[in-house]
This record gives structure tokens, sequence and C-alpha cells, in this order.
């Protein structure tokens, strides 16, 4: 049974990405349930250095999805923190912290989960355009490498777009926005441009900040463009994409 971990983000401004991730997988044929219980995974805090206004979120993680046999999240951001902070976190608490590192190996970011896991590319979508991908910072912290890549090449009528300097930071990193917004806004406006130099006629990236932060620059701009989950494409839910 696969527990489904929709982050805040993705739960307050994109619904829509929750609905697909479940699209996805069932189509998959995989058993999975949403948990009602589950909150924030503590990663805001973590990132502000509260570790203390941390554990309490994290701990009940831990407690919600500790019976699943795997943890599936369309935050690249969030596996992150699962993944490699929860044993830190919990460094000063032996038996937390080795039930933190057990679930850490069963929580995943959906492209890694479906290429690295299932081992499936090919999740039988069809979209007729370009796609290029903006590959979120934290896919590094899961040592993840092409897999948003991979499964977007086998997207049928698809033509992938190599991003240039796709590996360069958004700029929303979470607090790192409001504590420096200018130096997070020129880095999301040096984005955008890219975005609109590339051509391609969708973008997609795996995390919802990054999508959250690059939309509301690009809506300022006046840009027609929009920044998509790869989860949405999968699934078949964007514009000019026929369902499977």
């Amino acid at each position: 049974m696969i527990g489904l971990f929709i982050p805040c983000l993705v739960d307050q401004f994109y619904p829509e990405v929750g609905e697909a991730v479940a699209d996805v997988l069932e189509r998959l044929g995989q058993e999975i349930d949403y948990p009602e219980a589950q909150t924030c995974c503590g990663l805001p805090f973590f990132n502000m250095g509260r570790w203390e206004a941390a554990r309490p979120a994290a701990r009940h993680f831990l407690n919600v999805f500790e019976p699943y046999d795997a943890v599936v999240t369309p935050a690249s951001s969030c596996a992150a923190m699962v993944r490699r902070f929860y044993g830190e976190l919990f460094a000063g608490e032996p038996r937390l912290a080795e039930r933190a590192r057990a679930l850490a190996q069963r929580t995943h970011e959906l492209a890694s989960f479906l290429v690295n896991v299932l081992h499936i590319s090919d999740v039988g979508a069809r979209f007729r355009g370009t796609v290029a991908c903006h590959r979120s910072c934290h896919l590094r912290e899961i040592e993840a490498r092409d897999e948003a890549e991979t499964l977007i090449r086998r997207v049928a009528g698809t033509e992938l777009v190599e991003m240039p300097r796709g590996e360069v930071c958004c700029g929303f990193g979470g607090a790192f926005a409001i504590k420096f917004p200018i130096l997070s806004g020129a880095l999301g406006e040096t984005k955008c441009e890219t975005f609109e130099a590339c051509g391609a006629d969708v973008i997609v990236t795996t995390d919802a900040g990054c999508m959250l932060h690059l939309n509301g620059l690009l809506h300022r701009r006046g840009s027609p463009r929009r920044i998509h989950h790869l989860a949405e494409l999968l699934a078949g839910r964007l514009e000019g994409s026929p369902r499977p």
C-alpha cells in the first residue's frame, strides 16, 4: 500500500497536482491511500534552523506514514526533507532516528518512484507538443538524475526540449525567498527569461515551490506561460493532451 503525501503548497494552491498523482498511480495498478491525518513534514521550520519546531511535525509524519510500504509525494523538496534530514533531526533520539531512517528509505518523489522503484518509464501518457523540464534543486538531495526527463521522453507525441542552464536555482528556496527577496526575484527573473527563450510549448517541474514562485513572476511579467507539474503531464491533465 502506498501512502500519498500531499505537501502544504500542493494542498493549498495546486490540489489538481495531487489528483494527477493519484490518477497516474492508480492507472499503473498501484493501491494508494491518502491518510487524512497528514500535516506538514516540518521542512519550513528546518530550513529556518528551527529544529525544535520541526521535530513535532516530523514525529507526526512518522506516526502517520510508518504503516505504509511506500510513501510517494509530488514534492522533491519534501522527499529530500524525509530522506536526507529526518535521521539528522532525531540524532539525539536513537529509536526515533532508526525509525526515521527506515521510513526515509521508503519515501520517494514521484518520478524517482516510477523509474527507480516500479521500473516504469512509459505510463501511457500522450501530449502533442514540446516540453522542457525545470529541475528542482532538491532533486540533488535525493540523488535523482534524469528520471523526470526519462518519463517525458516516453510521453507519446512529445519532444523533450533541453533547458539551457537547467540546473540553476529558480530562487524560491522556501524561507530564502522571504529573507532575500531581491536575490530570489533576480534568480527567478533569469529563469523566466530562460523559459521564454527555450521555445517549449509546456514547462514542467517536480516541485510546487518552484511552480508557485515562477508562476507568480511569469504572471507579473505578463507572460502567457505557466509552469506545470510533471504529474499533470503524465496524467493527461494539460490542455492538448488526451486522457489515456
